[in-house]
């Protein structure tokens, strides 16, 4: 792998072009000009990915394409990849598209990686790496929290991702095993309380977080969930959103009015936690993971937690499949990515 096109020159895309021109040839691709203002290290060229015939054209002369676009843009770059036979990499948590992508799998020549980010992604990681300890598993409960570090107001919330990710896995219904039975469970619901390091927050249900990891363990648990972190009341107040004015049938209305009121902050934070019980050696236990992200400084500049995590995460896999660790075809599934050599990448050591 050499040459690699990166669609999507937003806050994460012009960080993953930055640390996969350390090593690869990159291109970027996107509508309008890069999201920040200065000179990025590789040539940026302005196109439109909805004009499928000039993708054609354009993604022949790569070996891999990575898809920093919203997860709705995905699945026609996924099925133009798969039929150029070139690696497929990109950070969705949207269900419908993991799915399209994983029947596209079936008799695909190169790698199609989708959920490549921070949740689903680094989560799924994580989590499959803590149950291989245990004989017997019985609990896999994931949490990921990408939030301001310094919240204000009652939704206590900057939107540093995309919007319209953050209302597609806020509607959606989520996977979920409960009792021993994989299902859907509804978005903005199964509430609780977490406290981490003194500091109380709330969790919820959101779409896409799981991955493909109810397919994975699907007979082996009684229960396996994702939920979102977020500053007590935040779900509330997007519950009375969504539902009570109805602004889930609008969601371009509701991602207008979001972004208008809550802009991106500089500082932020991303908490990763992780809880797997089990049994090992006929006794009950209890393993977790627990990390906060923050900004930091890349190539001479500093970038904030969600974007360096998430871009971090697609990257250390795109190095993985290049130097061999990885499948070199056929779908990719988070959980199948040994974390310890994710760690041992030259972009996975900044998770150390």
């Amino acid at each position: 792998m050499e040459k690699i096109l990166v669609l999507g020159m937003g806050k994460v895309g012009s960080l993953v072009g930055v640390l996969l021109n350390k090593k690869f040839k990159v291109t970027a691709l996107d509508k309008r000009k890069p999201h920040y203002d200065y000179d990025l290290p590789f040539k940026c060229i302005e196109g439109s990915v909805t004009d499928l015939n000039y993708m054609k054209n354009m993604m022949k002369d790569f070996d891999a394409v990575v898809s920093c676009l919203p997860y709705f843009l995905n699945k026609d770059i996924a099925l133009i990849a798969h039929k150029l036979d070139i690696h497929y990499f990109d950070l969705t948590e949207d269900v419908s598209t993991t799915k399209y992508i994983q029947s596209l799998s079936k008799n695909a020549k190169k790698v199609l990686a989708p959920q490549c980010g921070l949740a689903p992604g680094l989560i799924g990681i994580i989590g499959k790496n803590l149950t291989l300890s245990f004989d017997k598993l019985r609990d896999i409960e994931l949490r990921v929290g990408a939030l301001p570090r310094y919240p204000n107001g009652q939704l206590a919330y900057a939107f540093t991702w995309s919007p319209h990710g953050v209302i597609n896995e806020y509607i959606n219904d989520a996977e979920a095993i409960h009792n021993g039975k994989k299902k859907m469970v509804p978005s903005l619901e199964g509430f609780e309380y977490i406290n981490i390091e003194g500091q109380e927050f709330e969790a919820f249900t959101t779409s896409g977080g799981l991955g493909t990891l109810c397919d994975t363990f699907e007979g082996q648990v009684d229960t396996l969930n994702y939920k979102t972190i977020r500053y007590p009341g935040h779900g509330k107040l997007m519950r009375f959103l969504m539902y009570e004015l109805i602004l889930k049938e609008d969601k371009d209305q509701l991602e207008q009015i979001l972004s208008n009121a809550k802009p991106p902050v500089e500082d932020d934070v991303v908490y990763v936690y992780a809880v797997v019980e089990g049994w090992k050696n006929g006794s009950l236990s209890r393993k977790e993971y627990y990390k906060a992200f923050h900004p930091i400084d890349i190539e001479g500049r500093k970038w904030r937690a969600i974007s360096w995590t998430t871009a971090a995460s697609l990257v250390s896999v795109i190095e993985m499949v290049s130097s061999g660790d990885l499948p070199q075809k056929g779908f990719l599934k988070q959980e199948e990515i040994p974390f310890e050599k994710f760690l041992q990448t030259p972009t996975g050591k900044l998770f150390l």
